[in-house]
Protein backbone atom coordinates (compact mmCIF):
# COMPACT_ATOMS: atom_id res chain seq x y z
CA UNK A 1 0.00 0.00 0.00
CA UNK A 2 1.14 3.64 -1.01
CA UNK A 3 2.08 5.54 1.83
CA UNK A 4 1.70 9.22 2.84
CA UNK A 5 3.13 11.72 1.40
CA UNK A 6 3.46 15.47 2.76
CA UNK A 7 4.50 19.18 1.44
CA UNK A 8 3.48 22.60 1.80
CA UNK A 9 0.20 22.78 0.31
CA UNK A 10 -0.83 18.87 -0.19
CA UNK A 11 -0.93 15.62 1.68
CA UNK A 12 -1.11 12.53 -0.78
CA UNK A 13 -3.06 9.80 1.14
CA UNK A 14 -3.36 6.17 0.68
CA UNK A 15 -6.40 5.91 -1.99
CA UNK A 16 -8.85 3.59 0.34
CA UNK A 17 -12.95 3.54 -0.18
CA UNK A 18 -13.70 6.31 2.85
CA UNK A 19 -12.75 8.33 0.44
CA UNK A 20 -15.23 7.92 -2.64
CA UNK A 21 -18.11 10.56 -0.99
CA UNK A 22 -14.93 13.56 -1.33
CA UNK A 23 -14.14 12.28 -4.49
CA UNK A 24 -17.66 11.91 -5.95
CA UNK A 25 -17.82 15.80 -4.84
CA UNK A 26 -14.69 17.35 -5.91
CA UNK A 27 -15.41 15.86 -9.42
CA UNK A 28 -18.30 17.93 -9.43
CA UNK A 29 -16.16 21.23 -9.60
CA UNK A 30 -15.95 21.50 -13.21
CA UNK A 31 -18.19 18.61 -14.29
CA UNK A 32 -14.92 16.74 -15.01
CA UNK A 33 -16.27 13.57 -16.47
CA UNK A 34 -17.68 15.44 -19.49
CA UNK A 35 -14.27 16.66 -20.47
CA UNK A 36 -14.09 13.92 -23.41
CA UNK A 37 -9.98 13.81 -23.85
CA UNK A 38 -10.22 12.39 -19.90
CA UNK A 39 -11.03 9.49 -18.21
CA UNK A 40 -12.40 10.91 -15.10
CA UNK A 41 -14.94 8.63 -13.71
CA UNK A 42 -18.37 10.11 -12.70
CA UNK A 43 -19.56 10.56 -9.44
CA UNK A 44 -21.67 7.70 -9.43
CA UNK A 45 -18.46 5.79 -11.04
CA UNK A 46 -16.24 6.57 -8.07
CA UNK A 47 -16.61 3.08 -5.72
CA UNK A 48 -15.50 1.12 -8.76
CA UNK A 49 -12.77 3.84 -9.62
CA UNK A 50 -11.05 3.48 -6.45
CA UNK A 51 -11.53 -0.61 -6.13
CA UNK A 52 -9.97 -0.55 -9.41
CA UNK A 53 -6.97 1.75 -8.10
CA UNK A 54 -7.07 -0.70 -5.11
CA UNK A 55 -6.28 -4.18 -7.58
CA UNK A 56 -4.00 -2.91 -9.36
CA UNK A 57 -2.37 -1.86 -6.17
CA UNK A 58 -2.75 -5.32 -5.27
CA UNK A 59 -1.10 -6.64 -8.44
CA UNK A 60 2.13 -4.69 -7.24
CA UNK A 61 1.11 -2.23 -10.60
CA UNK A 62 0.17 0.61 -9.11
CA UNK A 63 0.28 3.05 -5.56
CA UNK A 64 -2.98 5.27 -5.73
CA UNK A 65 -3.33 8.75 -3.68
CA UNK A 66 -6.23 10.73 -2.99
CA UNK A 67 -5.27 14.48 -3.04
CA UNK A 68 -5.74 16.89 0.37
CA UNK A 69 -5.84 20.40 0.54
CA UNK A 70 -3.63 21.57 2.98
CA UNK A 71 -5.06 24.76 3.47
CA UNK A 72 -8.73 23.59 3.04
CA UNK A 73 -8.53 20.17 4.49
CA UNK A 74 -10.51 19.05 1.25
CA UNK A 75 -10.00 16.05 -0.60
CA UNK A 76 -9.64 17.90 -4.05
CA UNK A 77 -8.93 15.37 -6.70
CA UNK A 78 -6.54 12.05 -7.13
CA UNK A 79 -3.55 10.91 -9.08
CA UNK A 80 -1.40 7.61 -9.31
CA UNK A 81 1.47 5.54 -9.55
CA UNK A 82 0.38 3.06 -12.48
CA UNK A 83 1.91 1.01 -14.76
CA UNK A 84 4.83 0.04 -12.40
CA UNK A 85 7.22 -2.50 -14.34
CA UNK A 86 9.35 -3.10 -11.57
CA UNK A 87 11.69 -5.18 -13.31
CA UNK A 88 12.61 -2.16 -15.45
CA UNK A 89 12.48 0.25 -12.93
CA UNK A 90 10.23 2.51 -14.88
CA UNK A 91 6.65 3.98 -13.84
CA UNK A 92 3.62 6.01 -14.75
CA UNK A 93 2.42 8.45 -13.22
CA UNK A 94 -1.18 9.22 -14.03
CA UNK A 95 -5.03 8.89 -13.23
CA UNK A 96 -4.45 12.34 -12.63
CA UNK A 97 -7.28 15.00 -11.85
CA UNK A 98 -8.44 18.09 -9.81
CA UNK A 99 -11.67 20.01 -8.33
CA UNK A 100 -11.28 23.14 -10.91
CA UNK A 101 -10.74 25.54 -7.91
CA UNK A 102 -7.37 22.98 -7.54
CA UNK A 103 -5.95 23.99 -10.57
CA UNK A 104 -3.62 26.72 -11.64
CA UNK A 105 -3.05 27.06 -7.49
CA UNK A 106 0.31 25.16 -7.00
CA UNK A 107 -1.24 21.66 -6.09
CA UNK A 108 -0.92 19.80 -9.37
CA UNK A 109 3.27 20.90 -9.25
CA UNK A 110 3.92 20.00 -5.41
CA UNK A 111 1.80 16.59 -6.21
CA UNK A 112 4.25 15.85 -8.80
CA UNK A 113 7.30 17.23 -6.76
CA UNK A 114 5.88 14.97 -4.09
CA UNK A 115 5.71 11.68 -6.71
CA UNK A 116 8.58 12.32 -8.69
CA UNK A 117 10.83 12.86 -5.31
CA UNK A 118 9.21 9.28 -4.21
CA UNK A 119 9.56 7.50 -7.67
CA UNK A 120 13.36 8.17 -8.35
CA UNK A 121 14.94 8.40 -4.53
CA UNK A 122 12.37 5.82 -2.29
CA UNK A 123 11.66 2.92 -5.38
CA UNK A 124 14.54 4.27 -7.58
CA UNK A 125 13.26 4.38 -10.69
CA UNK A 126 15.26 5.11 -13.75
CA UNK A 127 12.36 6.82 -15.89
CA UNK A 128 9.12 8.12 -14.93
CA UNK A 129 6.74 8.25 -18.08
CA UNK A 130 3.69 10.78 -18.35
CA UNK A 131 0.63 9.61 -21.05
CA UNK A 132 -1.89 11.70 -22.30
CA UNK A 133 -4.22 12.12 -24.75
CA UNK A 134 -3.37 14.38 -27.96
CA UNK A 135 -6.15 16.64 -27.60
CA UNK A 136 -5.66 17.25 -23.99
CA UNK A 137 -3.47 20.18 -24.42
CA UNK A 138 -4.18 21.51 -20.82
CA UNK A 139 -2.03 18.51 -19.89
CA UNK A 140 0.04 18.62 -22.46
CA UNK A 141 1.22 21.72 -21.27
CA UNK A 142 1.37 20.78 -17.65
CA UNK A 143 3.48 17.74 -18.08
CA UNK A 144 6.08 19.98 -20.45
CA UNK A 145 6.59 22.97 -17.41
CA UNK A 146 7.28 20.01 -15.63
CA UNK A 147 10.70 18.95 -17.42
CA UNK A 148 9.35 15.93 -18.93
CA UNK A 149 10.41 15.47 -22.74
CA UNK A 150 8.40 14.26 -25.31
CA UNK A 151 9.26 10.67 -26.05
CA UNK A 152 6.27 10.05 -29.03
CA UNK A 153 2.60 9.66 -29.81
CA UNK A 154 1.30 6.21 -29.72
CA UNK A 155 -1.27 6.33 -32.81
CA UNK A 156 -4.71 4.83 -32.33
CA UNK A 157 -3.71 3.64 -29.26
CA UNK A 158 -6.83 3.10 -26.89
CA UNK A 159 -10.58 2.98 -27.72
CA UNK A 160 -12.78 5.25 -25.20
CA UNK A 161 -15.88 4.37 -23.94
CA UNK A 162 -17.45 7.03 -26.18
CA UNK A 163 -15.91 4.91 -28.79
CA UNK A 164 -13.39 7.55 -29.92
CA UNK A 165 -10.14 6.80 -30.82
CA UNK A 166 -7.14 7.90 -28.89
CA UNK A 167 -3.54 9.10 -29.77
CA UNK A 168 -1.42 9.31 -26.67
CA UNK A 169 1.30 11.27 -26.52
CA UNK A 170 4.40 9.83 -24.25
CA UNK A 171 6.37 12.28 -22.03
CA UNK A 172 9.46 10.97 -19.42
CA UNK A 173 11.41 12.41 -16.97
CA UNK A 174 14.86 9.88 -16.73
CA UNK A 175 17.20 9.48 -13.15
CA UNK A 176 20.08 11.87 -14.83
CA UNK A 177 17.39 14.73 -15.55
CA UNK A 178 15.95 14.41 -11.74
CA UNK A 179 18.20 16.92 -9.89
CA UNK A 180 17.52 19.86 -12.41
CA UNK A 181 13.98 18.86 -12.56
CA UNK A 182 13.67 18.51 -8.85
CA UNK A 183 15.24 22.75 -8.52
CA UNK A 184 13.33 24.19 -10.65
CA UNK A 185 9.76 22.46 -9.46
CA UNK A 186 11.23 23.64 -5.58
CA UNK A 187 11.96 26.97 -7.53
CA UNK A 188 8.42 27.24 -9.32
CA UNK A 189 6.74 26.16 -5.98
CA UNK A 190 7.81 29.32 -3.63
CA UNK A 191 6.20 31.52 -5.66
CA UNK A 192 2.90 29.87 -4.01
CA UNK A 193 2.53 30.88 -0.73
CA UNK A 194 0.78 29.64 2.75
CA UNK A 195 -1.33 31.87 4.47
Amino acid sequence: MAECLAGELVVLEPLTLEHVPALSLAVTDGELWLLWFTSVPHPDEMKAYVESAQAAEKQGEALAFAVRDKRSGEVIGSTRICSWDQANRRLEIGYTWYAKRAQKTGINSEAKRLLLSYAFETLDVMAVEFRTHWHNQASREAITRLGAKQDGVLRNHKLLKDGTVRDTVVYSIIDKEWPRVKQDLQFRLQQYSID
